[in-house]
């Protein structure tokens, strides 16, 4: 048997029933951005746990010169190291049929018996390298996928200026790189960089490295003193050239992973926590207008014996449903996104899986969450519905005010024809009630404005970094610092229009105890082809003398212009130095630190030298300039920026259109709910008297321009508070998702703000156009008859 109060639930359901679908969709929004993005968060951090600790991924990395392996037993010993593995590892360029651009490997010895004990390799296809087979290779997967390289196919390698022929034998995936990259890039480049893991005894007579090593990692055992054994390291592998020992936080790919769940998390709580807090502004501008409206039904319910808990439970009833619908689709959204979002991740985050499971825990968290929304958002009406005296509530509402509003006192009505005195009165004798229907509106044009300006954001930093900064064609990186001749080479050779050269050396910087390892870049202050900018405020100088950091840096070390750091060369001489901090420049990739080519040289105390050089290439020759490149032993890689470019628009840029595009169409929908409930409450409060106004002779189409006027002044209102309010969402996203590798600019251009206000404009049209067709078929006889 179903209950009167149900009954009557039911009936409200079929009354209200458009405007809490609205609110059901802007729960479902919230709750599928929150359950996708914890769901993927949740994945990928138990994929990364589980991959790491099957396969060994080290806690303690170091690269060096050269190194015999007695050293390797003098490192087992330090205190706190469980386990050390040494390794030879070179970098090479590939000769790929079909593929004219310069290709760059990166090999990776192997024991010649049995896995290695530290950063083992997870095969996806063929096999591991048989033992004693020096001319075998496996392929990473991103690299092998991107040339379609099978097992049994060959690929030849220039190693140390010796051309050399591989079998490919299996296809692999590494912890150490489950974000691909080239030393000195941003993003993954598949096409143009790859890691081969080979026989050590092939690497070893490639490079000179008979019983000796060139790279080592460690696993530390538990409760280990982090920093006392990177000193210890450092000691050891400092007579060898060293580049100074760093900590699994600090290798490239685990970093770039584990910023990338720190900002999937921190998306979980930023987006959600807009639409479920609009939801709940709506929510509490409905049930506060229905429980005013049914003033003389709550009086009945209570006159008829029902408590005030009875009373109370009824509407707290349609509350639930509500968030109970929203949370349901809100979860199957949720997987859905959590499965997309996999897809993409897949594709530059090489894990051997991705352990996506059902949402049981953000299930009952997305239901506490939206139901905490629903509650706060009605509580004030519902503390009015248990209070409310039966007595009291019987008699009809006292009647409205009707001195002169402010807008009249202003003088507006002397301008206005007698329909917009009428919109102008109502409008200024109810200002709290336009004020909140001003925002929920604007609420709307806020999410469409931070939906869009992701895509703005991401045009701005191909526009900055890409056609701005790096003007360069090709970054050329020597194995070893060479002198200018080397450069004088490049200049040199047909089609190469330019060259300027630059010297980069990893360094550690330290301001009081913070510490940072990264590498400090000696350009030419004259140079043209790769520049300094500060989104913000333009070209930078570099400085004669002391050094420019970048804004983020600045930040990381707690230093200013005028301070000193200390800086500390991890090659040559590694020479320790106090450096002034000439300046600081904003930049959206990386942290960097630049200094004149003079400045540094004194720093090294080194002659002229060079690293490498960014070169501009003549588009007819750079076949010819490719092939001239990687054929010289000095050169190590070659990063071109038109591939820096498709690489970033195919990794970070599609993640972030595809999140933004999930926004930009829950914002729509958004959008047109809010209007139409504005709208649709406005109607129902406003039944009585427009039916009066038909009565005494006005035409409908009269009566429908006073309703839709008055929801345009709504719209007008809400058109700056929602620009303002897009503008603060867009700066919570942008610091949301930032951290020390980029930032996202906030970036919003004026057609943005202008294709988010017309999209509320289109749905109040709709709107009106559907309020035009309830006010045709409006019954006055029922409306006018006295409730009483």
């Amino acid at each position: 048997m179903v209950s009167a109060l149900d009954r009557k639930l039911l009936r409200d359901l079929r009354h209200l029933k458009g405007q809490l679908l609205a609110i059901v969709l802007l729960v479902t929004c919230g709750v599928t951005t929150f359950v996708g993005s914890m769901t993927m968060w949740r994945s990928i951090m138990r994929s990364q746990q589980d991959y790491y600790e099957r396969y060994r991924f080290a806690d303690v990395f170091a690269s060096l010169r050269r190194a015999p392996e007695t050293v390797a037993r003098r490192l087992a010993a330090i205190p706190g190291v469980a386990e050390v593995q040494t390794r030879v590892v070179a970098d090479a360029a590939l000769e790929m049929p079909g593929f004219p651009e310069p290709v760059t490997a990166r090999f990776v010895s192997i024991p010649c018996c049995g896995p290695p004990a530290l950063n083992r390799f997870h095969i996806r296809a063929g096999r591991t390298i048989a033992p004693g087979a020096d001319s075998e290779v496996v392929v990473s997967e991103g690299f092998a996928t991107a040339h379609r390289l099978r097992t049994g196919d060959r690929v030849t390698a220039v190693i140390q200026g010796r051309k050399q022929s591989f079998s490919v034998v299996g296809i692999g995936l590494s912890p150490e790189f489950v974000y691909e990259i080239r030393p000195g890039d941003l993003m993954p480049d598949d096409k143009h960089f790859g890691i081969l893991w080979t026989s050590r005894r092939q690497l070893e007579a490639a490079g000179d490295m008979e019983g000796a090593f060139n790279d080592v990692a460690a696993r530390l055992e538990p409760g280990a003193s982090e920093p006392e054994v990177l000193v210890a390291f450092d000691r050891e592998l400092g007579r060898y050239g060293g580049l100074g020992a760093f900590l699994r936080k600090d290798q490239v790919s685990n970093r770039f992973l584990s910023d990338e769940i720190r900002q999937l998390k921190a998306n979980a709580v930023v987006v959600p926590s807009i639409f479920l807090g609009v939801a709940a502004f709506l929510l509490n501008v409905i049930f506060t207008r229905l429980v005013s409206t049914q003033r003389e039904q709550i009086a009945t319910l209570k006159a008829l014996g029902y408590s005030n808990l009875a009373t109370g439970f009824h509407y707290a009833k349609l509350v639930a449903l509500v968030a109970m619908l929203g949370t349901a689709l809100g979860v199957l959204g949720g997987i859905w996104m959590s499965h997309a979002m996999t897809g993409i991740y897949a594709q530059y985050y090489r894990l051997p899986q991705y352990f996506v499971e059902l949402p049981w825990r953000e299930t009952v968290i997305a239901c506490a969450l939206s139901t905490t929304a629903a509650a706060l958002g009605v509580f004030g009406a519902m503390r009015k519905v248990v209070r409310l005296p039966p007595a009291q509530a019987m008699r009809p509402e006292p009647p409205a005010s009707f001195h002169p509003s402010w807008l009249e006192r202003l003088g507006v009505d002397r301008v206005a024809s007698a329909a917009g005195r009428m919109i102008l009165r109502n409008v200024g004798r109810r200002p709290v009630r336009f004020a909140l229907s001003s925002l929920g509106i604007g609420f709307a044009i806020a999410i469409l404005v931070v939906g869009w300006f992701f895509f703005d954001a991401l045009d701005f930093i191909v526009d900055y970094q890409f056609r701005n900064v790096q003007r360069d064609d090709a970054m050329v990186t020597f194995n070893v610092p060479l002198s200018r001749d080397a450069v004088g080479e490049l200049r040199r050779t047909r089609g190469v229009l330019r060259a300027e050269p630059f010297r980069a050396v990893p360094v550690k910087l330290r301001s009081r105890h913070v510490t940072y390892r990264t590498a400090l870049l000696g350009v030419d202050p004259s140079g043209e082809l790769r520049r300094i900018i500060d989104y913000d405020t333009g070209p930078a100088q570099v400085p004669p003398e002391g050094v420019l950091l970048t804004s983020k840096l600045a930040e990381i070390l707690r230093v200013h212009p005028g301070d000193t750091v200390t800086a500390e060369a991890l090659e040559g001489r590694r020479p320790v130095r106090e450096v002034l901090v000439s300046g600081t420049v904003a930049e959206l990739m990386g942290v960097s630190a630049y200094m004149s080519l003079p400045a540094i040289h004194r720093l090294m105390d080194e002659g002229p030298s060079a690293s490498g050089a960014f070169v501009s290439i003549d588009p007819d020759l750079e076949r010819p300039v490719y092939a001239r490149l990687m054929s010289m032993p000095a050169v190590s890689g070659v990063t071109l920026r038109t591939a820096a470019l498709a690489s970033f628009t195919g990794t970070s840029a599609e993640y972030m259109l595809f999140f933004a595009s999930i926004l930009v169409g829950f914002a729509w929908v958004i959008a047109a709910g809010i209007v139409y409930n504005s709208a649709r409450v406005s109607l129902a409060e406003r039944e009585r008297e427009l039916a009066t106004m038909r009565v005494i002779g006005m035409t409908w189409i009269e009566v429908w321009l006073i309703l839709i006027g008055e929801l345009a002044l709504q719209v007008l209102a809400a058109i700056p508070v929602g620009c303002l309010v897009g503008w603060g969402f867009a700066h919570l996203a942008a610091s949301s998702v930032e951290s020390d590798l980029y930032r996202i600019p906030v970036v919003i251009l004026p057609s943005t703000y202008a294709t988010s206000v017309a999209v509320v404009v289109a749905a109040a049209i709709a709107v009106g156009i559907v309020i035009r067709r309830r006010l045709r078929h409006l019954d006055m006889v029922a409306v006018l008859k006295s409730k009483e």
